[in-house]
């Protein structure tokens, strides 16, 4: 019987094209215009100028929008929220009440500049009701602006909020995916910025 050996030099040769490989990902990676197809800013025209218009950083709406929709407008989840910024019906009509818009149906939620509107705005309704501070704001967006107030009367929230205090996985996690998302945007659109960014 003859067994034949690999020699060390055909292992070796393809282990340090894969790992040449790797490194070259990797390298590629690091460099901006590579990252931004991660974090791409498709709707960056609508969401300067009404995120603007309500004092919110186009830079935190647009790493809502990822975290939430993936940037499809068509976007539905199970519980019912629609469009890009994934806002639940009933919470759009509260929003459109405030700002005067009449004859609002749901299905507008669909169109990119309808849902980017509302959802800045809300942002801004949040960010004035608790102080700025973007962890509150965003587990208000996620989990509803009541069931934060209950968190801090309760005790689970201090007023400067902190993540891991967030009592519900799914709002916590939320939180951290949008504000992971938040720096990256910030990292690589240093250009975009507002009057007014969110948490600085």
């Amino acid at each position: 019987m003859i067994v034949k050996t690999i020699s060390a030099k055909k292992i070796v040769k393809p282990a340090v094209f894969i790992a040449a490989g790797i490194v070259l990902v990797w390298l590629m990676y690091q460099l901006p215009w590579v990252q931004r197809l991660s974090y791409p800013m498709p709707y960056k025209s609508i969401v300067q100028q009404e995120a603007t218009k309500y004092g919110v950083d186009p830079l935190l709406v647009t790493a809502v929008i990822r975290e939430e929709s993936k940037f499809m407008p068509n976007s539905e989840s199970r519980a019912g929220a629609k469009g890009v910024m994934q806002l639940m019906p009933d919470t759009a009509l509260w929003v459109a009440q405030q700002m005067g818009l009449k004859n609002f149906q749901s299905e507008y939620l669909y169109q990119p500049e309808v849902n980017i509107m509302l959802g800045s705005w809300y942002i801004a309704n949040l960010s004035k009701q608790f102080g700025g501070n973007p962890i509150l704001v965003l587990a208000a967006y996620n989990g509803g602006r009541g069931r934060v107030q209950d968190w801090i009367k309760q005790g689970y929230l201090t007023g400067t909020g902190q993540i891991d205090q967030i009592p519900i996985m799914e709002t916590k996690d939320y939180v951290k995916k949008v504000l992971q998302s938040y720096a990256k945007y910030k990292q690589l659109y240093p250009n975009i910025v507002s009057a007014k960014p969110i948490g600085n």
